[in-house]
């Protein structure tokens, strides 16, 4: 099963996706007497992997405007430096342990939205990373490793960005370059597991302007997806909703004006437009 989360005539709703349609779940509750939550992340934590769609009337794609599955991950968590392509390109070394680190939800943007580029005084050398996205579905800790496959809910794209010249001056300000506003993002489309039959086999594409900036196999990840889940469920409690983004081959350099996007087969493709920002306080 395809779900999304799309704004439709003002109100946001949950959907299942097939066939270039979006089934919303309202209408499938009304056809078939369910009474299933109308929210993606409500969905997750249901734990509903199917749902009827048949003599349910669906919407075109091309009428609803994608929304970020949800909009408060309960937690975020990234993985650098994955592979060794993106350890090189950045003249790093790979770790023997997951690079992991977490990103707020303040700084997600819908999927085909905006990155706003901070002010050049701040940061003037981002790049943004399409990757494989893990989508927990139930609260685990320490899950043996034969077990893993079934506390997670999908798979999902994201978009990663980092302020490279302020990871640059320190190894230790790595939170703070990858957590400016609009510095992540994921979706449109969350796939349930059962449709990835072999998640080593997808392959991660970074787009940028039309053309591929860099592509790679999860096979070759140096800590492949289901290890990173046992991995993360050894430090901590893991809920319905959480992200794993594991990383990316090579990230693309990018300014205003340019297009940006991740595509897995099979699982989905996310974009973007970047945009300059300026110095505007709020307070």
């Amino acid at each position: 099963m395809k779900l999304m989360s799309f704004t439709y005539q003002g109100g946001r709703h949950a959907g299942v996706v097939e066939g270039g349609q979006v089934f919303p779940v309202g209408l499938i509750n009304a056809r078939h007497g369910t009474n299933y939550p109308d929210s993606v992340l409500g969905l997750i934590e249901a734990g509903i992997q199917a749902m009827p769609v048949a003599g349910v009337e669906a919407l075109p794609l091309s009428a609803v405007s994608p929304a970020l599955p949800y909009d408060h991950p309960p937690k975020i968590w990234c993985i650098g430096l994955n592979y060794l392509s993106h350890a090189e390109d950045i003249q790093a070394v790979q770790p023997e342990e997951p690079g992991s680190f977490m990103k707020p939800a303040s700084c997600l943007f819908p999927p085909g939205g905006d990155i706003v580029l901070p002010p050049p005084e701040i940061s003037d050398d981002v790049d943004a990373e399409g990757e494989l996205g893990v989508v927990i579905g139930r609260t685990c800790r320490f899950v043996p490793v034969e077990h893993v496959r079934e506390v997670i809910y999908g798979y999902t794209v994201t978009l990663d960005l980092t302020a490279l010249d302020v990871l640059r001056k320190n190894t230790r300000y790595l939170t703070r370059s990858k957590s400016i506003d609009t510095f992540f993002s994921f979706g449109p489309v969350i796939v349930t597991a059962d449709e990835i039959g072999d998640v080593d086999g997808l392959e991660v594409i970074t787009e940028h302007n039309g053309g591929v900036c860099s592509r790679d196999f999860v096979r070759h990840m140096r800590t492949r997806p289901l290890e990173l889940v046992r991995f993360h469920s050894d430090f901590m409690t893991l809920q319905p909703g959480d992200l794993i983004s594991t990383g990316c081959p090579k990230g693309a350099r990018i300014k205003a004006g340019d297009g940006v996007g991740g595509r897995i087969e099979g699982v989905g493709h996310i974009t973007a437009r970047v945009t300059q920002g300026l110095r505007k306080p709020v307070y």
